[in-house]
């Protein structure tokens, strides 16, 4: 077995491998750029070795410095990750001249799967069915809207290289075609260093299912069942669970057994996914093989019980799998929520900034006798960096069934505490609570359909708006006692704490009595019903845990004149607490309007301008782009939003902007 290993990462897979690497005995040595200094993965590796600036394409993806960092530190192999230079054939064949073990498949699988064309063309050689596509190499973007107008829209246009989302869009014109075809070029170029783009049928009503497969180098092969991943957005996966709700056992049989046909076809070892489109009759389409280990396979290892970090570090120093098909079992229901640096309610554009709180829910055993996991790469006061993918941690649960993995994982998202940047824990809350999720009915349209507006919150039902109520109404009540015992007050002029209140949110107003006893109080409504809530909660704590009858109630809770704010569920709440007379005289109070922005084009996330697309004095139509930046590893292209003139441009190609900056003025 290895002393030590080189993880070629960063973020949460870099400190996930160091876990398991750890628990191995094998010491570990991390790499990081400029702005990974204070990283999470530096502090808890055994070693760092620093590979330059912030850019990947300056540091984590160059091979020589990674080359470097092995000979400085003597490190006897590397673990990839995911991402970065995971599945570039290259760099495992670098690894191999410098006698240093890739934790991973020989690079000739790399270089015949890893790359979605040739993979493709082995794929349909070896019989398997795959989605209709062009696997040539695209010179520019004429012919790529060309070739997409033979296949017939939508289509998919994807990097070669590419994976995580990254260098993937779908026209539905050709406009969008020529478009999509060069941002996608971009993308992948600075994400992977390699810009070949390949176009296929996007394919409507398509369910994305994934088998993970495990093969070792003494011609033993297996499947670790499936992975549903359709709840997508902009081709990136947010919400994963495993088993599938849809799949029957016949097929997840001869799926699993095509995957491992195709990674015995090409002489893979280690961990992979076999990547499968998935039509309404169970009808699988072979999509693409990820030579990796994938972001979500925790879900995995939640209903197996195999560590596949540890199997795929035993695998590389040469030992047969432990296991058979046989032993490998489907044991309970496992979600996984993709925590990113996003806000959801500026259409999940990229947010940037310090972490001001992190506090992720406890893991281990739940009450409900499941089990949380959070993989995570951050902590309290880092920083998020724009250089880098958002995503920054993997929230899973596990439950003995689809339901209770995913109550489970409703009260983790409740408890999860973030503040300083945005994020999407409340749009993952409200995916949880869908009647369309519950039920499993999921395709990869799921957002788009759901969603089609972008994500402006969650209205709550009657029940919860009561439940929340009843429950401020008490926290109120605590607030107020307190206030009552400050120091220094005239005589005769103590604060006295009444028993009847309204409590208004979203638009609805509750009048309420409230009896206390030493154990809680018992919050009565207007029309007689009567809620009982429970708690040790004091004023100022940012987390309430509160019991409503007897169910638990979680919410974030800060504190605004005469209420508190509350996040609970994706809905994101004002909520008044008042005397009856102060609710009677609020509703008389003018109402602050927000500033009128229509004639700006103002910088929707933090980022780099990479082109200005219009001039001064020109006219624009609605939907036209005006410019492009990029965040994250992601262009972003605004355009027009209504017909106008071009009056000023206060930015240029190459400017850093921050949130809100002013790119561009109309008449």
């Amino acid at each position: 077995m290895f002393k030590k290993i080189l993880i070629a990462n960063r973020g949460e897979i870099a400190c996930r491998v160091i876990k398991t690497a750890r628990k191995m005995g094998i010491k570990t040595v991390a790499v990081y750029s400029d702005a990974d200094r204070n990283a999470l993965h530096v502090k808890m590796a055994d070693e760092a070795v620093h590979i330059g600036p912030p850019p990947a394409n300056q540091s984590y993806i160059v091979i020589d410095k990674i080359m470097e960092a092995i000979r400085k530190t003597g490190a006897e192999a590397v673990h990839p990750g995911y991402g970065f230079l995971s599945e570039n054939m290259n760099f495992a064949a670098a690894l191999e001249r410098e006698g240093v073990v890739f934790v991973g498949p020989p690079s000739p699988a790399i270089e015949a799967m890893g790359d979605k064309i040739t993979s493709k063309k082995i794929a349909q050689e070896a019989g398997v069915s795959t989605v209709p596509g062009y696997m040539g190499l695209i010179a520019d973007a004429d012919e790529a809207v060309k070739i997409s107008d033979q296949i017939g829209y939508p289509v998919m246009i994807k990097a070669s290289a590419g994976g995580g989302g990254k260098g993937m869009r779908i026209a539905w014109n050709a406009e969008e075609a020529r478009e999509g075809f060069q941002s996608s070029k971009n993308e992948a170029a600075n994400s992977f260093g390699d810009d070949r783009i390949f176009i296929e049928k996007f394919v409507t009503q398509p369910r994305h299912i994934e088998i993970q497969v495990l093969a070792d180098k003494h011609g033993n092969c297996v499947y670790l069942h499936e992975r549903e991943c359709s709840i997508q957005r902009r081709n990136q996966k947010v919400i994963e669970e495993a088993p599938s709700p849809f799949l029957d056992e016949a097929t997840r049989k001869a799926m699993g057994e095509q995957a491992c046909a195709l990674a015995r076809a090409v002489g893979y070892t280690s961990a992979g996914t076999v990547e499968f489109i998935v039509d309404g009759a169970r009808n699988f389409y072979f999509l693409e093989m990820n030579t990796r280990l994938q972001v979500e396979h925790p879900v995995t290892e939640l209903i197996t019980g195999v560590d596949l970090v540890e199997q795929m570090i035993r695998v590389a120093a040469g030992e047969p799998l432990p296991f058979t098909q046989a032993d490998l079992k489907i044991n309970g229901w496992a979600m996984e929520s993709r925590l990113y640096a996003e806000d959801p309610y500026r259409n999940f554009l990229p947010s940037i900034g310090r972490l001001t709180r992190y506090r992720p829910p406890v893991e281990g055993p739940t009450a409900q006798g499941g089990i949380v996991r959070n993989d995570t790469g951050v902590y309290e006061g880092g920083e998020i960096s724009m250089f880098y993918d958002p995503m920054i941690a993997k929230l899973c649960t596990w439950g003995p069934t689809r339901a209770a993995a995913i109550e489970d994982m409703r009260l983790a998202l409740d408890t999860f505490e973030v503040e300083g940047i945005g994020h999407n824990l409340p749009f993952c809350s409200a995916v949880m609570d869908h009647p369309r999720f519950t039920s499993g009915n999921i395709t990869t349209a799921f957002i788009a359909e759901e969603y089609p507006e972008g994500f402006n919150g969650v209205s709550l039902d009657d029940a919860m708006l009561r439940r929340v109520a009843a429950a401020t109404a008490a926290m109120n009540r605590v607030g107020e006692i307190r206030r009552t015992k400050i120091s220094g007050t005239m005589d005769n002029h103590e604060r006295r704490v009444g028993d009847n209140w309204v409590v208004s949110l979203q638009g609805q107003s509750f009048p309420v009595t409230i009896a206390a006893d030493r154990s809680g109080s018992t919050v009565t409504f207007a029309d007689g019903a009567a809620l009982r809530v429970e708690s040790d909660w004091t004023p100022g704590q940012p987390l309430a845990r509160l019991t409503v009858d007897g169910s638990p109630l979680v919410l974030k809770s800060a504190k605004i004149p005469m209420g508190f704010r509350i996040r609970l569920r994706g809905a994101d709440l004002k909520v008044h607490v008042r005397t009856p007379r102060q609710h009677d005289l609020a509703a008389l109070m003018p109402e602050k309007l927000p500033p009128d922005t229509s004639k700006f084009l103002l910088c929707p996330m933090p980022g780099l301008v990479v082109m200005i697309s219009v001039e001064e004095g020109q006219e624009v139509q609605e939907g036209q782009a005006l410019a492009t930046v990029e965040a994250m590893k992601m262009e972003n292209i605004l355009k027009a939003e209504r017909k106008g003139v071009v009056r000023k441009i206060n930015a240029a190609a190459g400017a850093s902007l921050k949130v809100d900056d002013v790119i561009m003025e109309f008449e």
